[in-house]
């Protein structure tokens, strides 16, 4: 279904690669700065490696230019530029590199936190990924996983230990935005390591 000379299924709820992801991905950024557009709000949330896509770029781009509200946890490459008055304002951008080396790619669309659409999945949006790979990204159902991942990524968006925000001009600065200092990965083990003591007894 994925290679050979086999015909390509429409699937249900997968979003796969290289057939129709970066169409799905765009179809779901262009909801949120359409609701932009009407005055409803629109928000946008990721993690990942690596950001070089430069169509879902300008995606985000002219969603953030609509007023949609945009999030990035992206490790490594970032191609964006963050913070650009009348264009990309909208937009925030952080590094996270700390102890752990973590590879988890998150997708998150809606402002609305119980309708938002919460994926998943193997791919950064990398042409390489989107275009070139036989990559899959899986939807969240379940209430209970959907609200931890969530929390997970506003706790990773709170960390001013490791993180780092890219700023216009390109350029990294350590996140000094309080007093109480969170490390987001040590927080997540030390969380992980309590839950499986609990589970022991």
């Amino acid at each position: 279904m994925l290679s050979g000379y086999s015909e390509p299924r429409r699937w249900n709820r997968l979003i796969v690669a290289p057939i129709w992801m970066k169409t799905r991905f765009l179809e779901m950024i262009e909801r949120e700065a359409e609701n932009a557009r009407k005055g409803i709000p629109g928000h946008i949330m990721a993690k990942m490696n690596s950001l070089c896509d430069p169509v879902i770029m300008q995606a985000l781009y002219y969603a953030s230019s609509c007023g949609v509200k945009v999030e990035l946890v992206i490790r490594g490459i970032c191609c964006l530029i963050p913070g650009v008055e009348g264009y990309t304002e909208n937009i925030r951008v952080i590094s996270i590199v700390g102890r752990y080396l973590e590879h988890s790619r998150i997708y998150l669309f809606g402002a609305d936190e119980e309708d938002a659409k919460v994926y998943i999945a193997s791919a950064d949006f990398m042409t390489r990924n989107t275009t070139k790979r036989v990559e899959v990204a899986a939807p969240i159902w379940d209430k209970a996983i959907k609200e931890r991942i969530m929390a997970m990524f506003h706790l990773m968006l709170k960390d001013n230990v490791k993180a780092r925000e890219l700023g216009s001009d390109g350029n990294y600065s350590r996140v000094t935005d309080s007093d109480v200092k969170l490390n987001s990965q040590e927080y997540f083990f030390a969380m992980s390591y309590q839950q499986a003591e609990n589970t022991e007894k």
